[in-house]
């Protein structure tokens, strides 16, 4: 079992009921401004943004304190010309013969299609690797555990730190993924589960007129 000296004190802000309501507020404002485009603007973005972006994603608490995620952010035009050309061959696959009539039916109102243009247009395009198995000191491997909630919460941290700064994201998933493993390098016991261009939206873009659910629909007390 640890011993105390395994363990720093909490370094907690005790802040009162009036200051903890406001920055909830605030958030909660904030975020709810936040939208998901596929109209990207091919201004260039600092490098230093996408790092402090990947560092805060990397504070999610994960199981067993694993931290069994990999962010591969990728700048290259040509790496993401070629990853956008394998996720349109798939995509092209899934809208012609793949999809369900109930998928597609909900994909409708959102005006996808198989044109991935965000690949190309987005100055750099960060791929979330989940990691099944890690790496022991002697060099062997061993199992990860919760890995995919661990890596959901990086997911959604690494969102709000990007809508945070000012920038405007994507949560593309492009079926099968196992092209982003093969193109970025990445070892087998790492999977893909997001690909997320990080940019500027285009002067013009443009986003689908929905609404999200209200608090009464997505919460329960008791």
């Amino acid at each position: 079992m640890s011993g105390e000296e395994d363990f720093v004190r909490l370094e907690f802000e005790h802040l009162d009921e009036y200051e903890m309501l406001a920055r909830a507020r605030a958030m909660l404002a904030q975020m709810s401004r936040r939208r998901t485009t596929r109209d990207f603007s091919t201004r260039a973005v600092p490098r230093e943004l996408i790092e402090l972006a990947i560092a805060t994603a990397g504070t999610a608490p994960s199981g067993a304190h694993l931290q069994p995620w990999t962010f591969v952010a990728v700048g290259d035009p040509e790496l993401k010309r070629a990853m956008r050309d394998a996720a349109e061959a798939e995509e092209e696959r899934n809208y012609s013969e793949r999809m369900s009539e109930p998928w597609l039916e909900v994909l409708a109102p959102l005006g996808t299609d198989a044109i991935k243009a965000h690949i190309t247009d987005a100055p750099w395009v960060v791929v979330l690797f989940k990691q099944t198995r890690r790496v022991r000191p002697d060099g062997g491997t061993a199992p990860t555990y919760y890995a995919t909630e661990s890596v959901g919460i990086a997911a959604g941290m690494f969102i709000a730190a990007v809508h945070n700064m000012g920038l405007a994201t994507l949560t593309h998933t492009p079926s099968p993924m196992g092209f982003l493993r093969e193109l970025l390098g990445r070892p087998d016991r790492e999977t893909p589960l997001l690909l997320m261009p990080v940019g500027y939206p285009a002067e013009e873009a443009m986003v689908p007129d929905i609404e999200r659910k209200p608090l009464v629909e997505i919460s329960e007390f008791l």
